[in-house]
């Protein structure tokens, strides 16, 4: 394990990057640091291809509406037949808030339909009604049992799940997908979409651990690590979402 290195592809970092989602690589680097794992992160911005075979993760964060909308037609553009291709292949594709809703078929925003890359049968369509803001607690089950993420939600868009399309996790506290369904984000193979900030792995390390040892396909268990202020930090934010 110590010879293998975490390959991550960052799209669009300097665009799509609201709600502190940068911290999200950066807790995946130091994870990977304190167990030997080497660490590598490439950028892939406006008009660059993305190379499915050269990465274990691709890792696509939250925008605003303008800068979305420009990283949508280009994702289309120069990167859905790679990406396709990547999540073929059992490659990690973890997508947040904005990044999320580009992973389906579309998002409507009044007389205005940005594409998405329809990795996932999904859509979104900005819909009268307030925004879904709040902390958020949801159940998952990543195939070891029960266990709950926390975030932090903030969303005009309300998105839809095909019946081809499951969804990452029941909603315990917050709003999720539409504020109805009763159910948050999505989960296709190992490709996985949510509406969570905050940002999302430090609030929940074994969620960064399940991440990078599935982009390694690695059936070794990662080295324990001393996990006391992750932990606290995990609880907490279940406290503040009333859990």
């Amino acid at each position: 394990m110590a010879n293998r290195a975490l390959r991550v592809c960052a799209l669009y970092p300097d665009l799509m990057n609201i709600y502190a989602d940068r911290g999200n690589l950066l807790l995946l680097e130091r994870r990977c640091a304190w167990r030997g794992i080497g660490f590598r992160v490439v950028a892939a911005g406006l008009g660059d291809a993305i190379d499915p075979d050269a990465h274990d993760l691709f890792y696509i964060g939250g925008a605003q509406d303008r800068d979305q909308a420009l990283c949508a037609q280009d994702m289309v553009d120069t990167k859905r037949d790679a990406l396709h291709a990547a999540a073929g292949a059992g490659k990690v594709v973890l997508a947040v808030c904005g990044g999320y809703q580009l992973l389906g078929h579309f998002y409507e925003l009044g007389d205005e339909r940005i594409p998405g890359v329809g990795l996932v049968d999904l859509h979104t369509i900005r819909e009268d009604g307030p925004r879904l803001i709040g902390n958020v607690a949801i159940e998952v089950d990543l195939g070891d049992g029960p266990r709950v993420l926390a975030g932090f939600e903030n969303h005009g868009g309300r998105t839809r799940l095909g019946p081809a399309a499951t969804p990452l996790g029941r909603v315990l506290r917050g709003h999720g997908n539409t504020g109805a369904s009763g159910f948050e984000g999505v989960l296709a193979g190992s490709v996985i979409g949510t509406y969570l900030h905050g940002p999302l792995l430090p609030k929940n390390a074994w969620f960064a651990d399940w991440l990078i040892a599935t982009a390694l396909a690695t059936d070794q268990p990662l080295a324990p690590l001393d996990d006391a202020l992750e932990d606290a930090a995990h609880a907490d934010a279940l406290r503040v979402a009333g859990v």
